[in-house]
């Protein structure tokens, strides 16, 4: 079993690698290592509520999964109070592992939050979905839910 320190230590080089503007990077399986190994670890669901509603979430319970939307539903509009409710699931210091679809918003929120002072921020590859198979459905290819990882809903 590889320790939260070497994911770690592998999510930084990854971003060393990609010159990425957080601290890291981790795959499905090694985000829920982590979240296994330290209950002060979160989760941070960027997806729409509807998203969660009707496509299904991870399935860890608070306080270590969390959500708070990047963009609005049904709008699409960045939300303008994405830092201030981050703020009020997670503090500085706290390790912080980003999730969406396919790992788009994902990126952009764990930028904001870094360039916020947030020390430990990581992009969740893949996300919950994935991308499209052939056939244009999701979950088939990659993400959290083809890996296998808790998760309810639709």
């Amino acid at each position: 079993m590889t320790s939260s320190s070497d994911i770690l230590h592998l999510a930084q080089q990854r971003a060393q690698q990609g010159q990425l503007p957080y601290a890291g990077a981790v795959t499905p399986q090694e985000a829920f290592a982590l979240l296994q190994a330290d209950k002060g670890v979160r989760l941070v669901d960027v997806r729409t509520k509807a998203e969660r509603d009707w496509v299904g979430q991870v399935d860890i319970a608070a306080p270590q999964h969390v959500a708070v939307q990047w963009n609005l539903y049904p709008e699409g509009s960045p939300n303008p109070q994405f830092l201030e409710q981050l703020a009020a699931v997670a503090e500085q210091q706290t390790t912080l592992l980003f999730l969406c679809r396919s790992g788009v918003r994902s990126r952009h929120a764990a930028k904001l939050a870094t360039e916020s002072g947030y020390a430990a921020c990581y992009d969740i590859l893949e996300g919950f979905e994935g991308n499209k198979d052939a056939q244009g459905h999701r979950k088939n290819v990659e993400g959290w839910c083809k890996a296998g990882l808790p998760w309810v809903g639709a």
